[in-house]
C-alpha cells in the first residue's frame, strides 16, 4: 500500500509503528537484548502502557517483527550485491556478499546484535514468520555461493569422506539436499568454515573488540575475503 492510498489514520499507525521498533533497537544498543521491554518503549514515547500494547501485544510479538525487518533488510542487501555480479565470477559473488553484509552490519549494528549476538532472554521464536524465511534466504545463499565454488574448491579438499549427513542438523540436510542435491555432506562443512570466516571479523568489529588493534578493519576484512576465495581456488573481480 502506498503513501497515497493509506489513509491518515493508517500513515500514523505506521509512523508510531517504526518509531517503536527503532526505540527496542536504541534500548537494546543502551542495555543489552533485555533492555527490551513494551514499558519502557511507552515511556520513552510518552505513551501509556495500554496505548502501546495496541501496537503490540507483547514484547515477543515486538521482538518477532523486529528480528522479521533486521533479517530480511540483511538478506535483501546481500542477494542484491550478490546478484550485481556474473554468475560466472563465483568468487566475485562471495566477495559481494561479504562486503554488503559488513557495510549493512556497520550501519545497523543493533541489528545485527539482535539476530547475531545474545538472545532476548526469555524469547521465544515461532516456528514461521519473516524472521525464519529470512534466515531460510541466508542460509541458502551462503549454500549457493559454496556449491557455485564447489568444483573448483572441491579439487583442492581431502575431507569430503569425513563428513556425514548425519553431522549436521536433518532440518539443514533437508534444505540443502532438496535445493542442491548434488552436494556432498562435505560441502554443507565448507558452507559452515565460509561463515565463520565471513562472520568472525564482522562480530569483533560490531562489539568494539577489532578498532582498538588496528585503524583500518575493513582493509583486514577484504583481505580476509581474498584469502578465502582464494583458498577455494578462485579469483573474483573488484
Amino acid at each position: 500500500m502506498s503513501d497515497q492510498t493509506m489513509s491518515r489514520r493508517d500513515r500514523l499507525r505506521a509512523q508510531t509503528s517504526a518509531e517503536i521498533k527503532a526505540i527496542a533497537l536504541k534500548l537494546m544498543a543502551d542495555g543489552g537484548p533485555d533492555a527490551i521491554s513494551l514499558r519502557a518503549i511507552a515511556r520513552e514515547m510518552g505513551m501509556t502502557a495500554g496505548a502501546i500494547y495496541s501496537y503490540f501485544a507483547t514484547r515477543d510479538d515486538l521482538v518477532t517483527t523486529l528480528i522479521g525487518d533486521v533479517y530480511t533488510s540483511a538478506v535483501d542487501t546481500a542477494e542484491a550485491a550478490r546478484d550485481a555480479v556474473p554468475e560466472t565470477d563465483p568468487g566475485g559473488r562471495i566477495l559481494a556478499w561479504a562486503q554488503a553484509m559488513r557495510d549493512w552490519a556497520l550501519a545497523s549494528p543493533e541489528g545485527f546484535r539482535l539476530i547475531y549476538g545474545d538472545p532476548v532472554p526469555g524469547y521465544r521464536a515461532p516456528g514461521d514468520g519473516p524472521g525464519k524465511r529470512a534466515e531460510a534466504r541466508a542460509c541458502g545463499g551462503l549454500v549457493g555461493l559454496v556449491a557455485a565454488a564447489w568444483p573448483t574448491a572441491r579439487a583442492r579438499r581431502s575431507d569430503d569422506r569425513a563428513y556425514d549427513w548425519a553431522d549436521f542438523d536433518p532440518g539443514l540436510v533437508a534444505h540443502v539436499r532438496q535445493d542442491f542435491p548434488d552436494l556432498p555432506p562435505a560441502a554443507i562443512a565448507m558452507t559452515l568454515r565460509v561463515w565463520g570466516r565471513m562472520h568472525g571479523l564482522m562480530a569483533l568489529e560490531i562489539y568494539g573488540h577489532l578498532r582498538s588493534l588496528t585503524h583500518d578493519p575493513a582493509r583486514v576484512y577484504r583481505d580476509e575475503m581474498h584469502d578465502l576465495i582464494a583458498s577455494l581456488g578462485l579469483g573474483e573481480s573488484g
